[in-house]
């Protein structure tokens, strides 16, 4: 989750308008004008075939914080493609979406974050159930490709935001009982027992209770992940799990000079340790040129002051400095040929972000991912890696997570 919700520009695609189409099913796309790209329908093809996982959405807390359904899934209209924000089921569809981890988020500083995590967690599995032609619900690694056999998409729980376990290691198995398969270790916000990449640190990276959290996690066989973390919390988290961790929705801090990105040095350590990185579309973590013009909202640690309208920031900020560098697909493609370049083909992957709130050019909905793969075609990526990045290396990641599971 990045920030509170903004409503997004109109989708990229248009509404489908065959015929002859069960509801959920993959729509015909041979329509449209843009498929007359050969590297498009080739994107199309390897995503028919490879199913492509996504590491983080926070459609969840969209839901929850819609003006008119406040929560209510059915009245959110999820069968229907909107007119705003980034997520439905036709544009799902249109992306070619096939495993998609949905995050419980619970905001910084939350009071009651136990409570808020599990809304969030019941609100998943109302979408589950209101939607059962389209959202399978997911536990395993195998959960991806049965769910893609039967023209589902694999619908997973995360949580972002361990202030969620409440500094309670039992919270960690009431957790996973519930479905929860992975676990953002903190927000922008700093706990007890971890420092945030975004905030003042506390422990120095892991508290000795932390390294506790992810050998439970371990145990377990829940997915820890580094997204959001400091810089030394990537390094212990590295040392101490015994199952190879993920940073969902990071890009390289390299190109883009952001705290919540993954700097070289520890990006020299994820194939040694059979981690992942999966790149992600927020602005500001693409584009160094949005990332500048945020700055001046931003506090020391690069996060953003609690409080405010931060529709209103942006807005008097683009009436002050023009409008807001949100970067483009090209830029984001570029973090994927750095981070292959330094991780290599087996130890990068896909964590969207979309939170409802703008994104760069050509990002701009669920629908863009074969865009994504169409421009890596030009770019001269070979199909072995292409799967790869959709969701191989995802899937072997979880199966070793499972694996390395001691549940007592």
């Amino acid at each position: 989750m990045t920030s509170d919700v903004i409503a997004s520009p109109s989708p990229i695609l248009p509404p489908f308008r065959g015929r002859g189409r069960r509801r959920g099913e993959f729509p015909n796309l041979s329509y449209l004008p843009e498929m007359t790209d050969p590297a498009l329908r080739q994107a199309h093809d390897i995503l028919a075939a490879s199913p492509l996982v996504d590491a983080h959405n926070d459609l969840p807390y969209v839901i929850r914080a819609d003006r008119q359904a406040q929560g209510d899934v059915a009245a959110y209209r999820l069968d229907q493609r909107r007119n705003s924000g980034d997520t439905d089921i036709p544009r799902l569809r249109e992306g070619r979406v096939a495993g998609q981890f949905w995050a419980a988020f619970v905001p910084p500083r939350e009071q009651h974050a136990a409570s808020y995590a599990l809304q969030q967690i019941a609100l998943i599995k109302r979408m589950n159930a209101l939607h059962a032609d389209v959202f399978l619900p997911a536990l395993r690694a195998s959960d991806v490709k049965r769910a893609h056999r039967q023209k589902k998409i694999a619908s997973f729980i995360a949580i972002e935001n361990g202030a969620a376990i409440e500094n309670r290691l039992d919270a960690l198995d009431a957790y996973y009982a519930l479905g929860v398969r992975l676990m953002t270790l903190c927000h922008n916000a700093t706990l007890d027992w971890v420092d945030s990449a975004t905030d003042a640190p506390r422990s120095q990276g892991l508290s000795d209770f932390g390294k506790l959290v992810i050998a439970r996690m371990n145990d377990l066989g829940m997915i820890v992940d580094c997204a959001h973390v400091s810089d030394q919390v990537m390094h212990q988290a590295l040392d101490s799990s015994r199952a190879p961790v993920v940073f969902s929705h990071s890009n390289a801090r390299a190109l883009c000079d952001h705290k919540r990105n993954v700097p070289d040095d520890v990006l020299a350590r994820i194939a040694g340790k059979g981690a992942l990185v999966m790149a992600t579309f927020v602005p500001n973590f693409i584009a160094q040129k949005s990332q500048d013009w945020l700055k001046s909202m931003q506090d020391a640690h690069g996060g953003y002051s609690d409080g405010g309208d931060p529709d209103a920031a942006i807005a008097a900020r683009e009436k002050a400095a023009g409008p807001w560098p949100r970067g483009n697909l090209s830029q984001y493609c570029d973090h994927l040929d750095y981070l292959k370049s330094k991780v290599g083909p087996d130890h990068i992957g896909v964590g969207s972000d979309f939170f409802g709130g703008p994104q760069g050019e050509g990002l701009k909905d669920v629908s863009c991912f074969p865009h994504i793969f169409a421009e890596l075609i030009r770019r001269g990526w070979p199909k072995p890696h292409l799967r790869k990045l959709a969701g191989e290396n995802f899937l072997r990641v979880f199966r070793a997570v499972e694996k390395a599971a001691r549940r007592a």
